[in-house]
């Protein structure tokens, strides 16, 4: 697949977590990209074009040479695996299994409470559900609890190589400390604030950064 003239096409709004997930992972690869605008939340609904791509109506969506492929964690393994650019998985086993873990730990306990239980509910939510909100950030300080454990010495999650697991956390987590509890929670771990502005102050961060 490297080398090929065919601009892959990534289906999605910017506001999207996860389609900055393989935003980043594009960016990093330094690869020539399109992107679809696709808001899955518009009064007319999610377009019937668009249920070929992702039959279950969710961002992103991905194609590439008439490969079509929908899950982020499968985008971003495609996308790192199909072009040239710097190797964003481990070459060991161990490394890819910590990676892998990091990325599912991500999407079971730390999407739904960082970015909607806190702060969309903080952001968007004209009287926020107050429960709910600290309901989210105990589940948060768990998150980053248990990622300050399995954290390895070096500047990125699994140590010296940037991977999917610090592009995966990346949204997350920025979305995350735009309110202030956030902010407040994520300096109680110093190694992950720390990497957080590590990851923060790539380009790949900031060519993704929804603006306005």
């Amino acid at each position: 697949m490297a080398g090929s003239v065919t601009k892959p096409v990534l289906y999605g709004a910017d506001y999207s977590v996860y389609v900055r997930i393989a935003r980043m992972a594009l960016e990093e690869k330094g690869i020539d990209y399109g992107l679809v605008p696709l808001d899955i939340f518009a009064a007319d609904g999610i377009p019937a074009w668009y249920l070929e791509h992702h039959p279950f109506g969710r961002i992103p969506a991905f194609e590439h040479d008439g490969f079509r492929l929908f899950e982020t964690s499968a985008i971003a393994r495609y996308v790192d695996e199909a072009f040239d650019g710097p190797a964003l998985q481990p070459a060991d086993a161990r490394g890819r299994a910590r990676m892998g873990q990091i990325i599912g730990m991500l999407d079971a306990y730390a999407y739904r409470a960082m970015v909607w239980d806190v702060a969309v509910e903080r952001l968007e939510k004209a009287t926020p559900d107050e429960n709910l909100v600290a309901d989210g950030l105990r589940r948060a300080e768990t998150v980053l609890k248990v990622l300050a454990s399995l954290k390895a010495e070096g500047p990125w999650l699994l140590g010296d190589q940037l991977t999917l697991a610090d592009l995966h956390a990346a949204p997350i987590i920025g979305y995350f400390v735009k309110v202030a509890e956030g902010r407040e929670l994520l300096a109680r771990f110093a190694d992950i604030s720390d990497w957080y502005g590590r990851i923060a102050a790539r380009r790949s961060f900031a060519r993704t950064e929804k603006v306005g």
